[in-house]
């Protein structure tokens, strides 16, 4: 069985135990499939609702969490006031529970599944609360916490009086592990659903709100809440996600990013201020939260006296690339940025428009410029009049029109990735000799002649590639 309520665990029985053993204590016994799919979306909704408590929430499965409250217990008075909100709002939801505040995860784990219910260990001081558990609280293999078991080891103290290097060598290095975690002597990695952040402001609201108006004021409340902060500590922020807390307990996000890092509110307030139309309060929001993501140290800067005069990166085009990447996308606003490689097609790459190059990226090669933005695929030219074997084209019609030659430069010469494929696979006709050109009017083209005169049967043909601005 994968679970049983409260009314047959009084009647002796316990997840792991067989259906039929189980028939036989109970014959009135009454069984449904188990769908862990089911289980595991609830506990992810369970997990999102969480968020209201904590910004770092992870799960244990099948049906526990781990809420990181560090930096966060002191907005409900302390870690008792905490826990009371939090019991208060699962009893309203009709969710059984059994919650613990400990130091470590293991910690707490155990005194929520193994001590009182609500206990609040202090700081420091959660292995003389463990010592009267049973070895099952540290989360142990069943064969390791059966083997224990055997030898007559009944309390989490006996455990905690054997020498370290036997009880590793009889029982497991696992048991020394949890161990340890438990009590604090080695840190326990958590997977949490979001990643934790202490950046994290709150308004608790006295009575629900629904109306555009009032939200976009609470907006701009958290908003400064937040920014005063990270001001007063000389950071920014990337990436903002803001929460409305529904009183029907459901949580709904809405992410803004930032190109560079900020924390002007009234800025960050306009770009969530469109989205707030895609909120649906129900039947109000009686919390909100913001947290702010990819934070950095950013120094304080002087406005500019000519400020009339010029616009500063920050004042000018990064609203508006902010303003485009939150309305638009972040797929859809970029720069070109170049790529490693001689092949035109994979020499262009999409960057942030205002993000820092990555380290070791090379410059644009200025002895060789070539057009920003290339055709989707090279499309060919026709009356092609050139000098053999290599001399640039003295005309050429494009779409229909002739265009006459007036300045040119080249040949570079672009051949095959040779090292990506064999030897006997490389040609003499994928080999492109590129020119730029400029026609009588003004217009500059890239163009290329695949394969060489007298190379191959076939014979080059001409292709347009890219235009220059």
């Amino acid at each position: 069985m994968a679970a049983v309520n409260r009314a047959a665990a009084k009647l002796g029985l316990h997840a792991g135990q067989k259906a039929t053993d189980a028939m036989a204590l109970v014959p009135y016994l009454t069984t449904d499939e188990a769908d862990p799919e089911a289980d595991a979306e609830a506990l992810t909704a369970l997990i999102d609702w969480c968020v209201r408590f904590s910004p770092a929430v992870a799960a244990d499965a099948p049906g526990g969490l781990f809420l990181d409250i560090t930096g966060v217990a002191h907005l409900w008075g302390d870690e008792a006031g905490l826990m009371a909100d939090f019991r208060d709002r699962l009893r309203v939801n009709g969710l059984p529970f059994r919650l613990a505040i400990a130091d470590t995860p293991g910690a707490a784990w155990a005194l929520a599944h193994f001590g009182a219910d609500g206990i609040i260990a202090p700081p420091g001081e959660q292995a003389g609360l463990l010592k009267p558990l049973p070895p099952e609280a540290l989360r142990l293999d069943p064969e390791a916490a059966a083997q224990i078991g055997r030898l007559g080891l009944r309390r989490l103290e006996q455990i905690i009086a054997l020498p370290r290097a036997p009880l590793a060598r009889r029982f497991g290095a696992e048991t020394l592990e949890r161990l340890d975690q438990a009590l604090g002597r080695s840190a326990e990695a958590l997977r949490f659903r979001r990643p934790p952040t202490p950046w994290l402001a709150r308004l608790a609201l006295v009575e629900p709100i629904s109306t555009p108006e009032d939200m976009a004021r609470v907006t701009e409340d958290v908003i400064a809440k937040l920014c005063t902060r990270l001001e007063a500590e000389s950071h920014g922020a990337r990436r903002f996600e803001i929460a409305f807390h529904r009183v029907d307990g459901k949580a709904l996000p809405i992410t803004i990013g930032l190109s560079l890092a900020g924390r002007d509110a009234r800025r960050i307030a306009r770009l969530f201020q469109p989205r707030l139309e895609t909120v649906d309060p129900g039947f109000g929001i009686e919390c909100v939260t913001l947290a702010a993501y990819d934070v950095e140290a950013t120094s304080g800067r002087q406005g500019r006296i000519d400020a009339d005069l010029a616009v500063t990166v920050e004042d000018g085009l990064a609203p508006l690339i902010d303003r485009l990447v939150n309305r638009l996308g972040p797929e859809r606003v970029w720069r070109a940025a170049p790529v490693e490689s001689h092949v035109p097609e994979l020499s262009v790459g999409r960057a942030p428009v205002l993000g820092a190059p990555p380290p070791g990226a090379a410059p644009w090669d200025r002895e060789a410029p070539r057009p920003v933005r290339l055709f989707r695929r090279p499309e060919p030219v026709e009356d092609v009049t050139a000098l053999l074997p290599d001399d640039p084209p003295l005309q050429f019609r494009w779409r229909g029109r002739l265009h006459r030659v007036r300045r040119a430069e080249g040949p570079e010469r672009v051949g095959e990735e040779w090292w990506k494929r064999g030897m006997d696979e490389i040609s003499v006709s994928h080999v492109r000799d590129y020119y730029r050109v400029e026609d009588a009017e003004g217009a500059r083209f890239w163009l290329f002649r695949a394969g060489l005169y007298g190379g191959s049967d076939a014979p080059p043909k001409w292709w347009l590639h890219g235009l220059f601005g």
